[in-house]
């Protein structure tokens, strides 16, 4: 006798279900390791800067930080909204909800801040660097 469509149903979702959660452990296990690697890779930058005495080499190291952190972000938001994926109850929405916005308040901050350290950066380097300017006719 065959299995009813019921039973069938609940098994393919306990299925589902399982896989997406694999699938978000997955997901934040990406986002924990490009954390760690940003921290590594900062850390290794940060020793050679001080090693060299170029405490200049500060703002580009925080860059390079700031840039795998945004990158993580992306990844942990990823993670957060697998987790409601199926069939969410309204506090799981609500957190999510929470998470998104706090999550995507610091990742815009993160690359306002970016911006305006290369910009800073860029100018600094134009200004050390830069030809002077050709006389006006």
């Amino acid at each position: 006798m065959p299995p009813e469509p019921a039973t069938l149903y609940a098994q393919a979702e306990t299925h589902v279900i399982g896989a997406v959660q694999w699938l978000k452990l997955g997901v934040e296990m990406v986002g924990a390791s490009i954390i760690a690697l940003g921290i590594a890779v900062a850390g290794w930058l940060l020793l050679r800067a001080l090693w060299a005495r170029r405490t200049t080499d500060f703002t580009a190291i925080r860059l390079t930080l700031s840039r795998y952190l945004a990158l993580a972000l992306e990844f942990q938001l990823g993670a957060d909204i697998l987790s409601t994926a199926i069939a969410p109850s309204w506090d799981q929405i609500g957190r999510l909800g929470a998470i998104a916005v706090i999550r995507t308040a610091l990742n815009f901050f993160l690359s306002k801040e970016m911006r305006e350290e290369r910009r800073s950066t860029k100018a600094a380097g134009d200004e050390a660097g830069a030809p002077p300017a050709p006389a006006g006719n």
